[in-house]
């Protein structure tokens, strides 16, 4: 990764820790931690981005949004959360960080009517896998994926995934520094 990058993930890092004394957008408060738990959990998503466009589901304060759309600056992110307080806080990250490939939108993914639909949608910890599929699939590219992240190995939501959805895979990711189990379910419309 590029220096002027690995800068512009620290500058991230010092926005939260900054504007989460005073907004609680995540409850890790330690900013060691924050580059363990928010980046490069994160960024271990990147070999599995497919397409040009890209959805945060739930983006929250930019995870993993802000650290894949720093890495990735020929993909076009959209960071969805209904949060006001947190989109504004990713606005003015989004401002101070430079990024050009990224728009941010307040909305509730039910609601939300982009023009082009997404290729890759990216989910980490906002709701079951089955209720991620059924409020986001208007949002999905006919040849696009979900991205969805899980803690440890998600059995019994697997099962409840609906059957118009085909299960592509299952990754157990290796976060560096981070002790807990981590899964990548990715998860494709049937043709």
């Amino acid at each position: 990764m590029p220096a002027d990058d690995r800068q512009r993930l620290l500058a991230f890092v010092r926005l939260l820790v900054k504007w989460n004394a005073a907004y609680n957008l995540t409850a890790v408060r330690d900013p060691a931690e924050m580059v363990t738990r928010h980046l490069l959990d994160s960024l271990v998503l990147l070999p599995y981005l497919q397409g040009m466009r890209v959805l945060d589901i739930g983006t929250g304060p930019g995870l993993p949004g802000i650290p894949l759309a720093v890495a990735r600056p020929d993909c076009a992110f959209t960071l969805l959360d209904a949060n006001a307080k947190k989109t504004r806080f990713v606005t003015q990250v989004v401002g101070e960080l430079g990024l050009k490939n990224v728009e941010v939108v307040q909305a509730r993914v039910e609601n939300y009517r982009p023009v082009e639909k997404f290729d890759t949608l990216v989910a980490r910890a906002f709701a079951s896998i089955a209720g991620i599929l059924e409020s986001a699939r208007h949002l999905c590219a006919p040849h696009g994926h979900f991205l969805v992240m899980k803690g440890v190995y998600p059995e019994a939501e697997l099962a409840a995934i609906p059957a118009e959805y085909a299960l592509r895979e299952v990754v157990a990711l290796k976060v560096p520094g981070l002790d807990g189990a981590r899964h990548l379910v990715i998860v494709t419309l049937r043709s």
